[in-house]
Parts: structure tokens; sequence; C-alpha cells
């Protein structure tokens, strides 16, 4: 599942069907308060593994979930490269708001990722490339992104493609922009986000790597086998 995901907060937007995202300029959308101060409370952990249909809707007022959606994708770091591969499953939920727009948080459930020789994944968020990651290492990963903003639905079809009516290939775009008047990632896109990646020991530096938006914290940590001088 993970990415390149440097965010000016509230203006990131997926690229593509992978983990590759682009900036997109959309300074007045930003995450509910309510939803940052209900993830805050129960960690970004928690809040990116367990069933959010009625944590994000304790009233029971239709909350839908979809997935999972079985994925695959390459994972780049803050240096550009694909520093790893990564499997995991989609979930989204979706919850109407009052305004009759809808806010779609996508899961990153029991994900895994395997890494490719290079600059490991944290090597650029401080500066010049100062790390490396060998080939071969695994682990674990999870995350989520927070879409607000999107518009009519159109479809509650139970697949991630709507229209095509098939699970693959699944990404972002293609879920919303099936199920939703398509707005992703031009007019609704992720403006908060969170990603963590364990790999244990395996003679690693260092071998916890967040990847976040700045309204959880940033990046933190690596995936590192070496230091560059």
């Amino acid at each position: 599942m993970r990415p390149l995901l440097t965010l000016v907060l509230g203006i990131i937007g997926l690229m593509l069907a992978s983990w590759c995202f682009a900036v997109v300029d959309h300074p007045s959308l930003v995450t509910d308060p309510t939803v940052v101060a209900l993830i805050t409370s129960t960690g970004d952990d928690v809040f990116a593994t367990t069933n959010l249909t009625t944590l994000l809707d304790p009233a029971g007022g239709g909350t839908q979930h979809y997935g999972p959606y079985n994925s695959m994708s390459p994972d780049s770091g803050t240096c550009g490269n694909d520093w790893a591969n990564d499997t995991f499953d989609r979930h989204f939920t979706v919850r109407r708001n009052p305004d009759g727009t809808f806010l779609v948080v996508e899961q990153f459930k029991d994900g895994s990722f395997t890494t490719s020789a290079g600059p490991s994944p944290g090597a650029c968020q401080n500066g010049p490339a100062a790390g490396l990651v060998n080939p071969g290492v695994t682990g674990s990963m999870h995350g989520y992104f927070i879409i607000p903003g999107v518009t009519m639905q159109m479809s509650t079809s139970p697949y991630c493609n709507a229209l095509a009516m098939t699970n693959t290939p699944c990404d972002t775009m293609t879920f919303i922009n099936s199920h939703f008047s398509p707005c992703y990632p031009t007019t609704c896109t992720v403006t908060t986000f969170f990603f963590h990646y364990s790999a244990g020991d395996q003679q690693l530096i260092q071998h916890e790597w967040k990847n976040a938006s700045n309204d959880r914290g940033g990046n933190s940590g690596d995936i590192r086998s070496t230091n560059v001088p």
C-alpha cells in the first residue's frame, strides 16, 4: 500500500490505480475537525484497522461499507523511488453528511510489503538521501485515507468498479468515480492520511516508518538497512 505521501495539509490527490500520488490544490477542502478528534481519541492504528461503520455513525443513520478488495501496488518513498511492493485489502466506509455530501474513509488492512534495493522510504524526509534499504526485507503495513466532499451517490454496487462490475484492479479513483458523481481527485481528494510500516529486526538500523499527513504528526522513523555518510 504504500507511497510517497507528502502533503501540504488538505491538498493531496491520488494519481493512479496504485500508490503514486500527486499534489492537487484544494485550499478550502479540509478534514472535519470532529473526524480528526475521533481519530485522535481512538488512535491512528486502531482507526486504520477497526470496523468504522458504527464508529463513524453511532446513531446508525445508514453508513455503508464496501470491500475488502485485494490490491497490490508499488510503494514510493520520500526520495521518489519505489522502495517496496505492497499487498493489502481496501475497505471503504461511506457516511452521508448533513449537507448532502459524503465522507469516504478508505482503509488499507492486512497489508504486507517486500522491499526493493535503494533509498529507504524516509531517506529524504529531512533533506538529502541518508539511508538505504536492502532488497527482500518484509513486513506488515496498514493505513487510511480521509476523503471529504464526495458528491452525489450514483451506485451502491458491491463491486469496486460499479460500472464494469469488477473488483480488479481496484483503486481509490475507480471506487469513488464509479459509485459517485466523478470528483476524484479534482474536487474531492485526500485531506488526512496515515500509514504504519513495521519490519521487525532483520538486521535493520530502523524498522518502523510512519508516513502521515501533518495533522497526524507527519513522517517519522524509517525502514533502513544502512546509513549513507
